[in-house]
């Protein structure tokens, strides 16, 4: 059985145990996915986020890092927030590591909180205009690397129809979907 499933669909309605949050800095909401997974964990959910200490003026959670809260009204336990690389107006240098780092810590701070059953949205394709193959490339190589050490974890990707077609292709492409 595959360890990694694609699915077209609202991420707030996963039925696993943390959802993944492509949250801004501040982590008090914004559009796009951090909005509706905000609407749908109701105001439990902020009042989570505004508890998680600024690491400087403004910021909750630095590009790259990750920060879990409880889910509010979710059906999963947890949100893992987590800030991706801005590549509006262009690529930089940084942004493919920093969108590693987004995957990896996510999925570190997962697994240092019991969750088996974790569901990312595409991270930095949206508003942020990472490109999605590139993002799909980078994601599946990150959590193939981490199955390896935390087989038992099951990962699922959560998005519109456009942008499932890379991570169903890359995850074939590299070996984790027959």
């Amino acid at each position: 059985m595959s360890k990694v499933k694609i699915v077209r669909g609202d991420i707030t309605t996963f039925r696993g145990d943390a959802i993944v949050n492509a949250a801004n800095e501040r982590m008090l909401g914004g559009g796009g996915v951090d909005g509706a997974i905000h609407d749908a964990a109701g105001p439990e959910l902020l009042a989570e986020c505004c508890k998680v200490p600024e690491v400087r003026h403004g910021v909750r959670c630095p590009t790259g890092e990750a920060r879990i809260t409880p889910g509010g009204r979710l059906i999963a336990k947890w949100v893992i927030h987590t800030v991706g690389p801005n590549c509006r107006g262009g690529m930089f240098a940084e942004a493919p590591a920093l969108l590693a780092a987004c995957y990896r810590n996510s999925l570190l701070l997962a697994a240092e909180n019991g969750v088996k059953k974790i569901a990312f949205p595409s991270i930095s394709t949206g508003i942020f205009s990472f490109p999605k193959g590139e993002a799909a490339t980078i994601a599946i190589g990150v959590i193939k690397e981490f199955l390896t050490v935390h087989p038992e974890m099951e990962v699922f990707f959560f998005g519109g129809k456009d942008t499932m077609e890379y991570y169903e292709k890359e995850a074939k492409t590299q070996g984790l979907r027959g």
